[in-house]
């Protein structure tokens, strides 16, 4: 009896030796860029921790908050201040995975309120909006953001400031949902009316023309010619938020306009104001740009998950970015992505190339 308890005891503690030495593998991380706070997938073996509580996942020597485990799949939230990409697995007893590298998000600035995208001047500066609620007069009204992430107040007492865009001059254009006013601001900070009776003017975006698009959330997309002549360019049904507007390749005008469905679509507007669908299947999709491959980065969800989602030309759908309270993103010319939270900006070393905004 007392061999038996013996041999028992020594196959118990060969199997835990056995199991600890099994090292964590990664396989593959989804998607592989994140914000803090957003949620990474990863998949792999040898997941199963050897001790009695869970694996351990860690940004550099910061651990991040594990949603669900098996011994092939973890679901990890990116903790906040975290400062490293190297992302690794530990099982316990001396078990760590390799790393392997994501992208995560660097603060660039905060205390703001962004409602759509950024916009980037000439040399880099980032422009960003501290909206407000509709009527609510603010100090600041426009924030420019050098590269080296100081932050400047830029324009004052303009209403509820919403979408930015830049033309070739470097003239910035902003739109106030509450005045209905198009406004045009010098490098200096000046401003004054470009176009009036925009009703609940959203986003804006310049074709190659110069000619300037501005949706108004109760159903009009307005085409401003250079000599300010204002057309009705397409019709769509209301959005309860906004609309974003980003002129894509072959100068379709793709439009997002979150609604009460929960399965919003991006819209494509040809040169003829004809309006098409291009992808639907998104919750609350806002802000929008394309890389130079022609690939679109939408502000939404897909599928539950929350981020930047990539669609290519043909409309396949996936997560780029993950993280919560998303509204806008722009490319920079240092191949990073910026993107636009409720109240802050980040920068993502995404190592791609954006579309030039007026080609």
């Amino acid at each position: 009896m007392n061999l038996w308890k013996k041999a028992d005891r020594h196959a118990i503690a060969m199997d835990k030796k056995a199991r600890s030495s099994i090292q964590p593998e990664i396989v593959r991380v989804s998607p592989g860029a994140a914000i803090p706070g957003g949620e990474l997938a990863i998949w792999g073996k040898g997941f199963a921790s050897n001790g009695n509580g869970r694996p351990t996942v860690r940004f550099g020597d910061q651990a991040g908050s594990l949603l669900l485990s098996s011994s092939t799949r973890l679901i990890v939230r990116v903790p906040e201040g975290v400062s490293s990409g190297h992302l690794t697995v530990d099982a316990g007893g001396g078990a760590v995975s390799q790393p392997v590298q994501v992208t995560l998000g660097r603060t660039l600035a905060e205390n703001l309120h962004p409602v759509a995208n950024p916009a980037l001047d000439e040399t880099g500066n980032v422009y960003s909006t501290f909206s407000g609620s509709r009527g609510q007069k603010v100090p600041v009204s426009i924030y420019k953001i050098s590269r080296d992430g100081v932050t400047h107040p830029f324009v004052t007492d303009l209403l509820n400031p919403t979408g930015l865009a830049f033309d070739r001059s470097g003239l910035l254009y902003v739109s106030s949902r509450a005045e209905g006013n198009i406004y045009q601001v010098t490098p200096d900070g000046h401003r004054s009316v470009y176009a009036a009776g925009m009703g609940i003017a959203t986003g804006i975006a310049f074709d190659a023309h110069e000619n300037l698009y501005v949706g108004d959330r109760t159903g009009t997309i307005f085409r401003i010619n250079r000599d300010r002549q204002i057309f009705v360019f397409a019709t769509l049904e209301p959005s309860i938020a906004a609309y974003h507007l980003a002129f894509g390749p072959q100068g379709c005008l793709y439009v997002t306009g979150p609604s009460t469905s929960s399965y919003d679509q991006v819209q494509c507007i040809s040169a003829k104001g004809e309006v098409s669908s291009f992808y639907r299947g998104l919750g609350r999709p806002q802000g929008l740009a394309f890389d130079a491959s022609g690939n679109l980065y939408v502000a939404g969800s897909l599928s539950g998950r929350q981020g930047i989602i990539r669609i290519t030309p043909r409309g396949q759908a996936e997560l780029f970015v993950s993280g919560y309270n998303l509204v806008g993103l722009a490319f920079t010319r240092q191949r990073s992505l910026i993107v636009a939270t409720h109240n802050s900006l980040m920068e993502l070393f995404v190592n791609l190339e954006g579309r030039p905004l007026l080609t």
